[in-house]
């Protein structure tokens, strides 16, 4: 789960980061409202979306007066903003940041994520902040410094000093550089994230540290823990076939093919993927309906991938160990007559009850294009797509 950048800095602030004074706004005037309770001669209009690079579409604007403030926000409240994030559909502005003006003297990046291999969380750290720091990273790796943190510890003083050195960060800037990067990965431990952000971190011209954005993602898996993380969620930045997926707890993830894959689970999903790759076809969606799938559960799934207009053909493949086949075969068919299927339907069964969720699709005669391995329910279905264009 993603967050936008005030809820962010509402969390940083909570773990003693500094950030900079801002209130998030629902329209322009409250926009305007906001600037006037800030004061000062400058402010900064964000737009809030759940994607980066927003100051490269256009998202971000500093503003130099209560006028310039109003000026913006209705340029960027609404509109359609497209970074390399949001895919040339861009993402729309339901809300806006007003922020206080900072003396930007320095630009730098810190984040953290959990390395799989190492099991540990890796601060990772470099002089170079702002909006080009995936082309540093490509370009100019050496700048990137990173440290493994050990989860029995903590980030220490000696580890959080060490980098803020390396990234250029004075002396005299050390103990409030220290304090951010220790908040920082404490919010990160504290609320289950999978990644936490600053970019960028600033040193000030009176050498300040101050968090100037702030990017958190959640892990699904832990969220039942975390109710005011779900608090958070912002359902107009999600797709809405994966908010309607989530709620019948179906793991759907939507992709630009056309070809519909409803399969029991994450591993197996993932090879069907790849199969119908492999013979020229391009899945639609993820879409893991579990090993404890109703019905009712199929029937749901069938719904959500048909609202996909550019939709072809679906294959169902299923291994039946916890999950029988006769009960996929039965949500088949159910779905198949609920949502009077129009498009190819190709499925393939094996495991448990196979025999009898093959003679129950044979016998319902419905259209249904049987497979007995998945290079054959891959061929047929990208062929049947292929047909259906």
């Amino acid at each position: 789960m993603k967050i936008h950048e005030y809820q962010g800095k509402e969390i940083l602030r909570k773990f003693g980061v500094t950030v900079p004074r801002g209130i998030p706004c629902m329209s322009v005037d409250e926009a305007v409202k906001a600037a006037e309770e800030l004061g000062g001669p400058v402010w900064v209009v964000k737009a809030q979306i759940h994607a980066g690079g927003r100051g490269k579409g256009g998202g971000v604007k500093v503003a130099k007066s209560i006028e310039q403030v109003k000026e913006y926000a209705e340029q960027i409240m609404g509109m359609q903003l497209i970074t390399h994030q949001t895919g040339p559909e861009g993402q729309k502005v339901r809300r806006l940041l007003i922020e206080e003006g900072a003396d930007i003297k320095k630009e730098l990046y810190v984040s953290l994520v959990t390395d799989r291999v190492t099991q540990k969380v890796v601060l990772m750290a470099s002089s170079e902040g702002g909006m080009d720091i995936e082309e540093v990273a490509h370009s100019n790796p050496e700048k990137i410094h990173s440290i493994a943190i050990d989860p029995a510890v903590g980030l220490t003083d000696a580890e959080a000093d060490d980098i803020s050195t390396k990234i250029g960060i004075p002396a005299e800037s050390l103990p409030e550089a220290r304090q951010n990067l220790k908040g920082l990965y404490q919010a990160y431990w504290d609320t289950d994230s999978s990644l936490a952000e600053i970019n960028p971190l600033i040193l000030t011209g009176n050498g300040k540290v101050i968090a100037l954005d702030a990017k958190f993602n959640f892990d699904a898996n832990a969220l039942f823990r975390q109710p005011e993380i779900m608090a958070y969620r912002d359902i107009d930045e999600e797709d809405p076939a994966e908010v309607e997926a989530s709620k019948f707890d179906l793991a759907y993830i939507s992709l630009d093919g056309n070809i519909g894959c409803l399969v029991n689970g994450a591993g197996l999903a993932m090879a069907t993927m790849d199969t119908i790759k492999l013979f020229g076809g391009e899945p639609a969606n993820f879409l893991d309906v579990g090993g404890g799938a109703t019905a009712e559960k199929v029937t749901e799934a069938f719904k959500i991938m048909l609202k996909n207009p550019g939709l072809k053909a679906i294959l169902v493949n299923i291994f039946g160990g916890i999950m029988r086949c006769d009960v996929i075969a039965e949500g088949v068919i159910t779905a198949s007559k609920a949502v009077s299927l129009q498009v190819p339907l190709v499925v393939r069964m094996k495991g448990t009850n196979e025999d009898l969720g093959k003679k129950m699709l044979a016998d319902s005669g419905l259209p249904i294009i049987a497979a007995d391995t998945m290079e054959d329910a891959a061929k047929a279905v990208v062929a049947a797509a292929a047909g259906n264009a």
